[in-house]
């Protein structure tokens, strides 16, 4: 696992403190300095997002409203609604450096802080699905509706506002993902593409799974209805998953069974997709 200054800082700052020193966003205008440097083609796209903001949050809400203008509504519109909310919730603006951190740890192609902000679209769908989540909360159910239409015309990601997801989510190239009303995602959970956390049946209760912390979910799995998938727990790829799966274990298969337990205490954290099985 790649490892980097910023975890720790996390859980030993309080927020208030974190928030002001921001190294994290230090270290992404300086990395930007240098992408400047090497493709002065980008100038006017690095000076807009990251050197004329003021913070973390500023940019990311010019690159979500980038991402979301429509003809309808515009970018200098979305940006503000998007900047409100970011700053009104403490706990998103954690998360969002939570998410940042855990690409940097758990992705091998991503070793800058500014790649997935600038460019990653599972991180752009995620924070898209914060704002709209903050939105369904507040009781602006029709504003958090068309921002999560927005987000799946433009990154093929489907994530209902009103599910419930932690900080720490690293979604690895996000095509095809779709995340259901009633689903709840502990921290530190990694999820690849094409996966399905749906839900059974026409009622409106609580239906969808229940992923709790350190869970890896691999391409192209499929887990549907309210059941868990225990802390620590590995989902082979492709997997269609119709039972709760037990803490600390690897299921795989159609439908998924134990195979066995997987050799991290986090599998999220290691991503390795290898499948040790019991026999």
């Amino acid at each position: 696992m790649k490892k980097n200054q910023h975890g720790s800082k996390l859980t030993q700052l309080d927020e208030s403190k974190f928030f002001e020193e921001d190294s994290l966003w230090a270290d992404i205008i300086s990395e930007c300095q240098v992408c400047l440097k090497e493709e002065r083609l980008l100038e006017n796209f690095l000076r807009t997002a990251i050197f004329n903001q003021d913070s973390l949050e500023d940019a990311l809400s010019w690159i979500l409203a980038e991402h979301l203008k429509s003809n309808t509504i515009s970018h200098d519109s979305l940006r503000l609604i998007i900047r409100e909310v970011l700053f009104s919730d403490n706990t998103v603006r954690k998360q969002v450096r939570m998410d940042l951190i855990a690409y940097i740890e758990r992705d091998p192609a991503c070793d800058k802080y500014h790649l997935p902000l600038l460019y990653f679209k599972g991180f752009h769908a995620l924070q898209t699905h914060r704002v709209s989540h903050i939105l369904w909360k507040k009781n602006r159910k029709n504003l958090a509706l068309y921002i999560q239409n927005r987000a799946s015309e433009v990154f093929s990601v489907d994530i209902h506002p009103a599910a419930k997801i932690g900080g720490g989510i690293m979604i690895d190239h996000a095509t095809g993902l779709v995340i259901g009303e009633t689903t709840v995602i502990d921290d530190n959970v990694s999820l690849l593409h094409s996966v399905t956390l749906g839900g059974t049946g026409l009622g409106a209760d609580d239906r969808h799974p229940k992923i709790r912390s350190g869970v890896m979910i691999a391409a192209g799995v499929k887990i549907l209805g309210n059941i868990e998938i225990g802390t620590g727990a590995k989902v082979g790829a492709g997997s269609l998953v119709l039972e709760p799966v037990p803490p600390h274990t690897t299921v795989a298969g159609v439908p998924s069974k134990i195979v066995g337990c997987p050799e991290e205490e986090e599998p999220s954290r290691e991503m390795n997709q290898a499948i040790i099985t019991n026999s």
